[in-house]
């Protein structure tokens, strides 16, 4: 489910963890598709792609009364078949109504860099929007360069593994707690 521009209620922290349940699943896909389709004008349709086949996805869950409520942010990571250890992130989204909660893309950022760690992560990157740059930066990434994708300016960048310690249970993740951008 895919809250309304104005929650009824702001929850107090939030649950980042990979998504296991089919309903955070589905509710992944479709806050995919309103940022990145419906908002952003990027895709046509639907933004799934063959990454998605072996990808994992994460998701920030609001909790009402301690129990998970909505997806309200998600991410996707996946290791590169032709060079183990090296995995990437993408289709990184918050709803619009969340997203001057800081702790949201702090939080989806740090379980899909640990979790993959983890795994055997020797190298995290993704290609990042110029304006969530600073963000990134902010959280031990660097630039490598600057590239257009899908008509936007981008960031190659890479994180700074030592700034991520692996995650070995991110099936139940970390709470965020609320913290206004």
């Amino acid at each position: 489910m895919i809250l309304d521009p104005v929650p009824p209620y702001w929850p107090s922290y939030f649950r980042v963890k990979f998504a296991t349940a089919p309903w955070e699943r589905r509710a992944c896909a479709a806050l995919r598709r309103q940022v990145f389709c419906t908002e952003q004008g990027i895709f046509s349709g639907d933004d799934r792609d063959a990454v998605d086949a072996q990808a994992i996805p994460i998701c920030a869950l609001s909790t009402l009364g301690g129990q998970p409520d909505a997806v309200v942010g998600t991410v996707r990571i996946h290791e590169v078949t032709e060079r183990p250890g090296e995995w990437w992130g993408s289709r990184l989204a918050v709803a619009p109504a969340f997203r001057r909660t800081a702790a949201l893309g702090v939080g989806l950022i740090q379980v899909a860099v640990s979790s993959a760690h983890a795994r055997g992560c020797t190298r995290f990157l993704a290609h990042v929007q110029e304006r969530n740059v600073a963000l990134f930066r902010s959280l031990h990434w660097t630039s490598l360069d600057e590239v257009t994708l899908h008509g936007r300016p981008h960031h190659l960048m890479q994180a700074d593994l030592a700034a991520y310690p692996p995650m070995h249970d991110p099936e139940h993740g970390l709470v965020k707690l609320r913290r206004a951008a």
